[in-house]
């Protein structure tokens, strides 16, 4: 640990000692801030795409309020297709073309791995990625680049608690894809399970993005007399998953990773009887979940939906995802008083306790110079047929 924040000091030293030499204001006039993202608005991923729309809405509508800091968001979101070639092309241009000031949740995990070294190379903020993959918070490596969600790693390892703990006899297959997202959450699984993951799991079958769907794999799952299936998916091949596990009456104990957890994108597709006993990892307040409906952050995500979403599907977690994450920029971009590039970065890595909407009661933001992990909670929840019902404690990573 003492080694790490040495590294991590060292890092942070490196950022400040830019300002000695003139601070980057890339992307800031005094009356415009320019944020650049790609998202996937085509392809395999494309359920995502509403992520994108309603940090567009949100921060239209700071815009109409006045801005942050007096100044306008110039917020420029283009499609990459989640096809890694494409967010390298798309980035390039929001850097070199653009001059965006910083990247904000640019989404994917393969996408995000494209540009990695090229934002930290080039120095430019990279942050809040919408990816739970553990890369993303190493200071000491990556100083540009800040995540925002529970690990994909770590939540990995509740579900391998939570097997071990309450499945009698555990015949385990796991489905994931054939990438960095998909390896991030089976490695965290697997080193969950300790020593006994070699006799657990019977069964272990990739998928790619570019597959029609991950039929033959359920089939095969289900032949290996497996009685408990770690999903590891985007949302179009949970839901092909869901129901074609359905269709064949395999009924094992069914472990769904977060991302893919929205009712409105993947359980109602799957068909809601079909969901019935999935069991996931939750962060944020579910927007079917009938205890939050007087609930003041719930309430302030609806009224935002009704005025300036209007027509969209509030079943949609996703939805809430980029409503919780705009609103997190926005706090943090208000109280940074240097806006350069360097000060930016600074901000991010120094916050302190801060409340979302909708996040669940107990989960806070937290950030330092040797700690890019802003989220690091999750509980554990199951679909009772209409909505995620919480079960046990909240499990906190990062205490």
């Amino acid at each position: 640990m003492r080694i790490r924040n040495m590294l991590a000091a060292a890092a942070a030293a490196a950022l400040l000692a830019g300002t000695a030499h003139g601070a980057d204001m890339t992307g800031i006039t005094d009356t415009t801030i320019k944020i650049g993202n790609t998202n996937p608005y085509s392809g395999p991923a494309s359920v995502y795409s509403v992520i994108g729309k309603t940090i567009s809405a949100y921060f239209k509508m700071v815009n109409d309020m006045g801005g942050i800091q007096g100044r306008q968001i110039d917020f420029i979101s283009l499609d990459d297709g989640y096809s890694p070639p494409r967010t390298v092309e798309q980035v390039r241009k929001l850097v070199e073309q653009e001059q965006v000031a910083f990247l904000f949740q640019t989404l994917g995990t393969p996408t995000n791995s494209a540009i990695h070294r090229y934002v930290n190379a080039k120095k430019v903020p990279h942050l809040f990625v919408a990816t739970g993959a553990s890369k993303w918070g190493q200071p000491d490596k990556f100083p540009w680049t800040m995540g925002f969600q529970p690990t994909y790693d770590v939540e990995g390892e509740t579900y391998a608690k939570y097997v071990l703990e309450n499945v009698e006899d555990p015949k385990i297959a796991i489905l994931f894809q054939n990438d960095d997202y998909g390896k991030d959450y089976r490695d965290g699984f697997l080193h969950g399970l300790g020593d006994k993951a070699d006799e657990l799991v019977v069964s272990m079958l990739p998928y790619e993005v570019t597959d029609p769907t991950v039929d033959s794999q359920v089939l095969k799952m289900k032949e290996s007399g497996a009685n408990v299936f770690f999903n590891i998916t985007i949302p179009k091949f949970a839901a092909q998953a869901i129901r074609k596990s359905c269709e064949i009456e395999w009924k094992p104990v069914h472990l769904l990773n977060n991302v893919s957890s929205s009712v409105g994108a993947t359980l109602s597709p799957a068909g809601l009887d079909c969901s019935k006993g999935l069991i996931t990892a939750q962060y944020i307040k579910d927007p079917v979940d009938p205890q939050w409906q007087d609930d003041a952050g719930f309430k302030e995500w609806v009224g935002f939906m009704e005025k300036h979403m209007p027509g969209s599907d509030l079943t949609d977690a996703n939805y809430a995802y980029g409503y919780n994450v705009s609103r997190l920029l926005h706090i943090m971009l208000d109280g940074c008083e240097d806006l350069s590039r360097e000060g930016i970065m600074a901000c991010a890595a120094n916050l302190k306790d801060i409340e979302l909407p909708l996040l669940l009661p107990g989960i806070l933001v937290n950030t330092a110079p040797d700690d890019f992990y802003p989220v690091q909670a999750v509980q554990l929840s199951r679909f009772d047929g209409n909505g995620w019902v919480l079960f046990g404690g909240i499990f906190d990573s990062g205490k």
